[in-house]
């Protein structure tokens, strides 16, 4: 499905990469589709990427000329890192506000946290990434420019192309530093969504594990309204939350195009946006398989997840 949807995007790639002057000679337009193999039938091109997918290869880019994996290779740890972080954020303050909420319900916490919540959930990531850096950046100078990195910084040796992860191995402190303060922002802009539905699914929840018998029994011990919520009902409403953590982990990797963009960041969101734009096929399918492989890797972890967490699942 993903290659043929991708061929059926209107354009044509040579328009995109051949100069005005040589889409006027039929025999360099013709030697272009050749050379890429848009010349046979569409069925024909399947097979052929199907037979190459199997042996790991995702074909060549037309606009890097190298090949989609060493692609995919250099831009995805930008990604996951910007993921990353991005989810643990949204974890961390969602639970919380959650429990805020569910703690002490229709109060001037929970309204001003639902609002918090809402307000995530509601505002476009590409609005709120193009406010973020106007007001932080360009206004009061609190945030640094975009980019992994700043641009007369040396970044550290490319192990494992996390710069976090390098630049704590190589002990490049200063880059360390500099690379959380460019992270921050990004991660922020694009864990708000995240951090609203794990705030909102999270209260639901508790709110409805409260209303259970035990927890009455708890209340009737003398037990206070914070430790009834995190000892006795947090266990049970959680399944629902761990479901909207790795969905919203999966959507972070796989929709941070706009965020990427507005931050220029060096991950699979940008390149698979100016993939876009200059129809770069095998581009566009590669990145499209690894955000679907992606999905289902971590569907299956929470899956596996629901049996360790709730005891009364068990698979078998």
């Amino acid at each position: 499905m993903v290659f043929i949807l991708t061929q059926l995007v209107p354009g044509k790639p040579e328009l995109a990469y051949l100069s005005q002057r040589n889409l006027s000679d039929k025999e360099v337009v013709a030697a272009f589709r050749a050379r890429w193999g848009l010349d046979q039938p569409l069925y024909i091109q399947y097979f052929k990427y199907m037979g190459n997918l199997v042996r790991g290869d995702l074909g060549t880019s037309f606009r890097t000329n190298r090949p989609v994996l060493e692609d995919l290779k250099q831009y995805l740890p930008a990604t996951i890192e910007l993921a990353l972080v991005a989810i643990i954020i949204a974890t961390f303050f969602g639970i919380l506000f959650g429990v805020l909420s569910a703690t002490w319900p229709n109060s001037f916490i929970d309204h001003f946290l639902r609002t918090i919540s809402v307000t995530g959930v509601s505002i476009p990531s590409f609005w709120l990434a193009l406010l973020v850096l106007y007001v932080f950046y360009f206004h009061l100078g609190w945030s640094p420019g975009p980019g992994r990195i700043g641009a007369w910084s040396t970044p550290a040796d490319p192990i494992t192309n996390f710069y976090i992860i390098d630049s704590i191995i190589q002990k490049r402190w200063d880059i360390l530093k500099e690379s959380l303060q460019h992270l921050l922002w990004p991660a922020l802009v694009l864990g708000a969504f995240t951090m609203g539905l794990i705030t909102r699914t999270n209260r639901s929840s508790l709110l409805e594990a409260m209303s259970m018998d035990y927890i009455r029994t708890a209340r009737a011990k003398g037990l206070g309204k914070l430790a009834v919520v995190t000892r006795h009902a947090f266990g049970n409403a959680f399944i629902p939350v761990i479901t909207v953590i790795g969905l919203g982990f999966g959507n972070l990797l796989g929709g941070a195009v706009l965020v990427e963009t507005i931050f220029s960041w060096p991950g699979i969101g940008m390149y698979a946006y100016r993939s876009a734009v200059s129809l770069d096929y095998p581009a566009i399918t590669g990145v499209s398989l690894i955000i679907a492989v992606n999905y289902v890797i971590i569907n299956l972890i929470i899956d596996i997840l629901y049996g360790i967490i709730d005891p009364r699942i068990r698979y078998q």
